[in-house]
């Protein structure tokens, strides 16, 4: 976010330095302070701006990648359209294996950006030669001169929030935030910031945000990898069918599971209280903070992560049609003409 009226050179100088909001209906229901660190003011819209132009300018400076090289990534959307820009800037190539539960909005904005997109089973094991992790494996291997960015064992990419996402929110809240909540995926932006901080202040507690049919609360709290806990899910970007390798165990204090029906009505409220339009797990990190309030304080400073923004998700949680199939708001009749 730009405060002056300076000229960049393209739009990766406009990533980062995203504002922190402070949410006034959450905090008086809290009873303590609760601000949003809202990561749709990044050029691509989401928090993965960040992750995928660090992670691209590792690539770069290893020599793992050069102009005209073929950039692949498996993504839920949001790391596919930060990566899509950014080759467009940088003159590499894209193609994305995309699960097919992905909004329409997403699906069109990456094939808008000149990715390739592959469209993948989504509710297939991770194992599977076509879910979209082994298919974005398998292109890496056939395809010459191509790179696999690998945003789940790429640990570049909870390096970029603890260079970045962490000492933002530390200057914002001039150090006195308290307890930190943001969703886990990839878990990079969740451990990154959250390692970040912890070295600032060991008391600040993370908190993962999960989602039901997703292994990574259970694999917190026993440490055991468990297949029955997975299943089909409607929030995207939250939630994983692995264990990836930027999850650290040390960094996080706590998971809160959430229901995709209470991510997506948070979403909607939030647009009605605080007038920000805010993507589907930026609901899910405020159910959290509801789940959380019985155990916050007044002189308390939280801080939540909403990843991105709520346009990509026009045909799904915007859309009152899909939100009554799924059962999630009363459906009305049409009045009479």
């Amino acid at each position: 976010m730009m405060n002056d009226n300076s000229v960049v050179d393209n739009v990766t100088h406009l990533i980062a330095n995203t504002p922190l909001v402070r949410l006034n209906k959450l905090s008086a229901a809290s009873n303590c302070t609760v601000y949003a660190k809202v990561e749709g003011f990044n050029p691509g819209n989401s928090a993965k701006d960040r992750s995928a132009k660090y992670m691209l300018e590792q690539a770069e400076k290893k020599g793992l990648i050069k102009a005209g090289s073929t950039i692949i990534e498996a993504t839920s959307g949001n790391m596919g359209f930060s990566i899509a820009m950014l080759c467009c800037i940088k003159g590499y190539k894209c193609i994305l294996t995309v699960k097919n539960n992905a909004s329409k909005e997403k699906l069109a904005m990456l094939k808008t950006m000149g990715a390739r997109v592959v469209l993948c089973p989504a509710n297939v094991d991770s194992q599977d030669p076509v879910s979209y992790y082994k298919r974005a494996e398998k292109l890496a291997v056939e395809i010459e001169d191509s790179y696999y960015l690998n945003q789940n064992y790429n640990t570049d990419n909870a390096a970029a929030h603890y260079h970045l996402t962490g000492p933002e929110i530390w200057s914002q809240t001039k150090g006195k935030i308290t307890h930190f909540i943001c969703c886990g995926g990839t878990c990079g932006t969740l451990v990154g910031t959250g390692r970040f901080l912890k070295e600032q202040n060991s008391a600040v507690k993370i908190i993962g945000v999960d989602s039901f049919g997703s292994a990574l609360k259970k694999f917190h709290e026993d440490e055991v990898y468990d297949k029955k806990e997975i299943y089909p899910k409607k929030v995207e970007g939250l939630g994983k069918d692995i264990i990836p390798a930027n999850y650290d165990r040390a960094v996080i204090d706590r998971f809160v599971k959430v229901t995709d029906k209470d991510s997506a009505l948070q979403a909607r409220q939030m647009c009605k209280d605080e007038g920000l339009f805010v993507g589907y797990s930026s609901g899910s990190a405020c159910q959290a903070l509801r789940q959380l309030m019985p155990d916050l304080k007044t002189d308390d400073h939280v801080v939540l992560l909403f990843s991105d923004h709520g346009s990509r998700y026009l045909s799904k949680i915007y859309n009152d049609e899909w939100m009554i199939e799924q059962g999630y708001i009363l459906g009305r009749k049409l009045a009479a003409v």
